[in-house]
């Protein structure tokens, strides 16, 4: 009697909760590993409350895709009076989005066109050019958040495993061994053996992926450039950081340039003809950008060339690329499939800055990892 007294209990006053905080913020306070994730990675923090963006309100809908159970128990305590609903395909969100205030995991035009009350949109990527390209995105008042700097530590070591492959000639040794050739006369000469400490990186975007970067070529005693977009402000182990107009004539000192910039108007198609001109002969490119700020044609020319000598790429354009692609076969390049992000932590980070985000939704507080639609990151 008395466990089915609780019970009741239980239930009632549950009830209770889920019928009235659709009308309040909740008062639960911040996993504390949160600051240090902040702290470790860089996340940002956007200066205005969502409380005071307008269009905000507490909600009562959201959608999440790829949701598991137990995450969606953790999202109901952050958020009691929230009907919180999973789907698995852009087709059930866009049905359950349109009466919902906010969607996890996808950004949509059908579903951002039906949904007239749907105002936090929090995609996993860190690149939103995809989502931002939706005219949804642009009417009536929306938030946006993204996964900008979770995936940063894993392509930064993506990024510096891709140098030091080049600078060692890894490339050209494995490939004799899956020939099965012990040749030590590769074509390689000792100049092409690069030791790094003592080079110049040049980090072309100095944004969360870039600050890591900057951050394990300092490690590795390189000296280290940047360019960003709009300040000169970097972290002390950056020498010297650059505006985009400088591109260029950084180049000429770099030994190795490693591009993680977005793809934005003013990024697309900064890695040309000019820029490869502007390196040093024996130099490396890494991308682990977007592929649309390489002229694709201008990188192979470089290549053919000797303009540069050799490249790893994460990203191209187009992409996939395609089958009989002359960057396949070209010496000196290595190539992964857009994989650079992966990693054994990326998960576990990327759902604990969700989860935060919506503590801070429902809170009305400032969000973390805000990006300017208008502008695109």
């Amino acid at each position: 009697m008395f466990k089915i007294l609780l019970s009741f209990i239980f239930v009632l006053v549950s009830s209770c909760v889920r019928a009235d905080s659709a009308d309040q913020t909740i008062s639960m306070s911040a996993d504390p590993s949160v600051q240090v994730l902040i702290e470790k990675i860089g996340l940002r923090e956007s200066a205005t409350a969502s409380r005071d963006l307008p269009g905000w309100s507490p909600p009562k809908k959201i959608v999440v895709r790829q949701g598991r159970p137990e995450q969606l128990a953790q999202f109901q305590a952050i958020a009691p009076g929230v009907e919180f609903v999973i789907v698995d395909s852009v087709e059930q969100a866009r049905s359950e989005a349109v009466d919902a205030q906010a969607v996890l995991g996808i950004c949509d035009e059908e579903m951002l066109s039906a949904s007239p009350g749907l105002f936090w949109i929090q995609v996993y990527s860190a690149g939103v050019e995809w989502c931002v390209e939706n005219q949804g995105m642009h009417k009536g008042n929306k938030l946006l958040t993204n996964g900008q700097k979770i995936g940063s530590p894993a392509l930064a070591e993506h990024a510096i495993a891709m140098m030091m492959m080049l600078a060692r000639g890894l490339d050209v040794y494995h490939a004799n061994q899956l020939k099965g050739e012990w040749q030590q006369q590769t074509g390689l000469d000792r100049s092409d053996h690069m030791e790094l400490e003592g080079r110049t990186l040049l980090v072309v975007g100095l944004g969360g992926i870039g600050t890591q970067v900057a951050k394990r070529g300092h490690g590795l005693g390189m000296r280290v450039l940047a360019i960003r977009n709009s300040r000169r402000e970097g972290p002390e182990y950056v020498e010297y950081v650059g505006l985009p107009d400088e591109l260029n004539e950084l180049a000429k000192q770099a030994d190795v340039v490693i591009n993680t910039v977005p793809l934005t108007d003013q990024t697309r198609g900064i890695f040309n003809a000019a820029f490869f001109d502007a390196m040093k002969p024996s130099a490396y490119f890494i991308s682990v950008g977007r592929g649309g700020s390489t002229v694709t044609d201008d990188l192979v020319a470089a290549l053919k060339s000797g303009s540069i000598a050799g490249a790893g790429l994460d990203v191209t354009d187009p992409e996939p690329l395609p089958e009989g692609h002359p960057l396949w076969t070209m010496p000196r390049v290595i190539i992964s499939p857009h994989t650079a992000g992966r990693s054994d932590k990326g998960r576990d980070r990327l759902y604990l800055m969700v989860k935060e985000n919506l503590r801070r939704y429902v809170n009305g507080e400032p969000m973390l990892s805000v990006v300017d639609i208008e502008r695109g990151y």
